[in-house]
């Protein structure tokens, strides 16, 4: 087995439970880590034989710009997404970070982690 991670993925995002935060928005990290097996691609060299990390930015994107109130929710999304597409990952790990959060302090985010296995 073997990991792959995307570290940093930038967005600007709607999410939170202010309507404030639906007008103006906020800048969001998002980190991902999935496992899953690497035999095949190690000795073809070949992308058709990896999971592609292209597709993984792309589901990352697209799930940050669907508004949800609660960060878990869209790292609920992201994991279910990346097991309905992607066969070969067995294990997701994400983080969900809003950068600068409007929580009354001086806190640089605020991170949801969720982690899942595939049934």
């Amino acid at each position: 087995m073997g990991i792959i991670k995307l570290q940093n993925i930038r967005t600007f995002s709607f999410h939170g439970c202010l309507i404030e935060e639906s007008k103006i928005g906020s800048d969001y990290s998002v980190d991902l880590e999935i496992k899953t097996d690497m035999r095949k691609s190690s000795l073809s060299d070949d992308l058709k034989d990896t999971v592609d990390y292209v597709h993984l930015n792309q589901i990352v994107v697209e799930e940050m710009a669907i508004r949800s109130k609660l960060l878990e929710h869209v790292g609920r999304r992201i994991i279910k997404r990346i097991f309905d597409e992607l066969p070969a990952v067995s294990r997701v790990l994400v983080s969900v970070s809003k950068l600068n959060p409007p929580i009354g302090g001086d806190v640089e985010a605020v991170t949801v982690v969720m982690e899942e296995y595939r049934n």
